[in-house]
């Protein structure tokens, strides 16, 4: 999700194995979980690989973050509080932290952070699981594009949806959504 391993990253059940100091079972069953969600690739041969998505495929998770999270917001929205809204101001500050120290594997850890942060409000777990997926599959791509466009990178749009939380503006909150997650 936080695109740790560049995507065409080649691992073996064994390294792994190894890496987390577990044995075999468990990883096994851990990256046939993360292959049926997406996040990995098996190949007949048993080869497990981080997926290299096209521009077809990043489009197609866009569309989907583009029409699940808006909703998410929404459900959100009347749950929304002031304690919330410092917290996701201090989310983005660390955003902006990340964006000037050239961090890409931090800055999409934070920018999740700041959407999961502002989703749980919205008490639907089968819709956060469903965007969840989505960022799972996405995660390696986006960082590499990131990682590409550092000086392009900004918290413009999470200014505008703080700005509408503060204001009760509900429609402009959803719309900053939408905007956030389409680009």
């Amino acid at each position: 999700m936080l695109g740790q391993l560049e995507p065409g990253h080649n691992l073996t059940i064994r390294g792994l194995a190894t890496e987390f100091n577990v044995s075999m079972t468990p990883i096994r069953e851990a990256t046939r979980r993360l292959a049926a969600e997406g996040a990995l690739q098996l190949s007949n041969l048993g080869r497990i690989s981080v997926p290299n998505l096209n521009k077809d495929r990043m489009q197609e998770l866009f569309c989907l973050r583009s029409m699940l999270e808006p909703e998410l917001a929404s459900r959100a929205f009347p749950r929304v509080h002031s304690v919330l809204i410092e917290r996701l101001e201090t989310i983005n500050n660390s955003i902006e932290q990340m964006i000037v120290q050239k961090n890409s594997e931090g800055y999409l850890k934070r920018d999740l952070e700041f959407h999961k942060t502002l989703y749980l409000r919205a008490q639907a777990p089968s819709m956060l699981a469903l965007v969840e997926t989505v960022w799972v599959q996405s995660g390696p791509n986006l960082k590499k594009q990131y990682q590409k466009n550092l000086r392009k990178l900004s918290t413009r749009n999470h200014h505008m949806i703080l700005n509408a939380l503060r204001i009760g503006n509900k429609d402009g909150f959803i719309k900053n959504i939408y905007q956030d997650v389409s680009i």
